[in-house]
């Protein structure tokens, strides 16, 4: 089926482009096929939001009386609005290299007009939610609930946590231009307003954790380990002491905040896990202990292979050390990404995008997470769940209730014209995502515009 239609209760169909009953803020879509984001897909379903919220799903033939009357949008395939759970909206320059520097040293009211860009072609590549692990989120959320910009709703960590010399340091540049910039005394700055932030012992940890609370953080990040990007760091090595992690944990623990750790190397994982974080980001180097005690702790991973593949596929747009790098951990990655697949570790899908738009590692690629997962080893059906109602579990106690159609969730959804359990290929391509509503409200469809939906707001 390739037209979208409008069915009135009585009335023969016509082509719609844009929205259903204006005269009420009720919407209801039937879709052919549902995919709810747990479960398998049921077929000729009804879906009604009200006010952000579902308050139906179930058979066409027993929609609630008050919704009979409503206009009625037909589309072939419907599913929960997708989740990113590993990404940085930074504003990157897509003209300077792409590497930490470029991540955290910019100017940053650049980086604010950049990321306009960005949160956009997030969302019109169907992900209604980011969570933002080390970047500018808590401001550009703001500036959106304001109606100014468009985009994902966004669950930030703030500035993520580094020690000196660790993942978040900036190798490339001298130390006192780092401090003047990435720390929590860095004058002539807005103090903690910065897409990392170095800190060395348990007191600046805590007061770290406390600055991103005052930003509005939902989630805490820190680096446990070396990474790729920065390029004079071990990934093996563990960063940040045992107490060091675990004053981070505790702290975020007192706000109902999960932490999530960057950790590639097994020491940093298994430190991350002892001190309670909820969260692995990456995890390159798991093995049976350390998938057990993901287990064990009820710990989720992200596996994060866009960049690796990336960095594996586009070896010219990157720093040639930063290739060698990842060229010698890259195979130990998509085994122990599959290994805990199999062992039934829980998974959600981010894609740790960072770099400017329309770059090979910009915003909108967010899709080929979901096909690596496939990949990896998990069925389509799964590697939906992973990137749907998997997404909140990896925000704790802050998670809201989003990533399913059903009933007293948020009214996210995506709809395409072809079923993606039989092209899982179809969500790395923004225009097959055919229609957007995010809290119930359509933000993208054909002929529908950018501007008017913020003039509508």
């Amino acid at each position: 089926m390739d037209e979208w239609e409008l069915v009135s209760p009585g009335h023969s169909s016509t082509t719609l482009t844009v929205a259903s009953d204006t005269s009420s803020d009720a919407t209801y879509i039937r879709a052919s096929t549902l995919i709810p984001g747990i479960g398998k897909p049921l077929t000729d379903q009804a879906v009604i939001s009200e006010h952000g919220k579902i308050v139906y799903v179930g058979s066409p033939s027993h929609v609630p009386s008050q919704y009979s009357n409503l206009s009625t949008i037909s589309v072939p395939v419907l599913m929960p609005g997708l989740w990113e759970c590993h990404s940085h909206f930074v504003g990157a320059s897509p003209l300077k290299p792409i590497n930490t520097e470029n991540m955290s040293m910019g100017n940053s009211a650049a980086a604010g007009a950049r990321a306009v860009r960005a949160l956009r072609d997030t969302l019109y590549a169907g992900y209604t939610s980011c969570i933002d692990l080390g970047g500018y989120a808590p401001e550009f959320q703001t500036v959106m609930d304001e109606g100014v910009i468009l985009g994902p709703n966004l669950y930030g960590a703030g500035a993520a946590l580094s020690q000196t010399a660790g993942h978040g340091d900036v190798f490339e540049i001298p130390l006192g231009s780092v401090w003047q910039k990435l720390t929590l005394n860095s004058p002539g700055t807005d103090v903690g307003m910065v897409p990392f932030v170095i800190v060395d012992g348990v007191e600046e940890v805590r007061k770290a954790v406390r600055v991103n609370l005052r930003r509005g953080a939902k989630v805490i990040k820190a680096f446990t380990s070396g990474g790729a990007t920065s390029l004079s760091d071990n990934p093996l090595h563990q960063q940040f002491t045992d107490a060091e992690l675990a004053a981070i944990v505790d702290e975020a623990t007192r706000f109902e905040l999960v932490c999530a750790a960057h950790a590639i190397g097994k020491r940093g994982i298994m430190a991350a896990i002892r001190a309670g974080f909820k969260v692995i980001e990456h995890g390159s180097y798991l093995d049976d202990e350390a998938i057990e005690a993901m287990k064990k702790n009820d710990v989720t991973l992200v596996a994060t292979m866009t960049p690796i593949e990336s960095i594996l596929n586009n070896r010219d747009a990157y720093p040639p050390a930063m290739y060698q790098k990842v060229l010698r951990f890259a195979h130990i990655h998509k085994e122990a990404y599959s290994k805990a697949i199999k062992a039934g570790v829980r998974c959600a899908t981010g894609s740790d995008l960072f770099g400017g738009s329309g770059t090979v590692l910009g915003a909108g690629l967010n899709g080929k997470e979901v096909m690596y997962a496939v990949k990896a080893g998990m069925t389509p059906l799964q590697a939906i769940e992973a990137a749907t109602a998997n997404g909140p579990m990896t925000l704790g106690p802050q998670a809201p209730k989003s990533g399913q159609v059903k009933e007293g969730y948020d009214a996210d959804f995506i709809a395409l014209d072809e079923n993606p359990l039989e092209n899982i290929e179809l969500l790395q391509h923004p225009q097959k995502i055919k229609s957007i509503w995010k809290g119930g409200k359509l933000v993208k469809a054909p002929g529908l515009d950018y501007w008017d939906v913020l003039a509508t707001k």
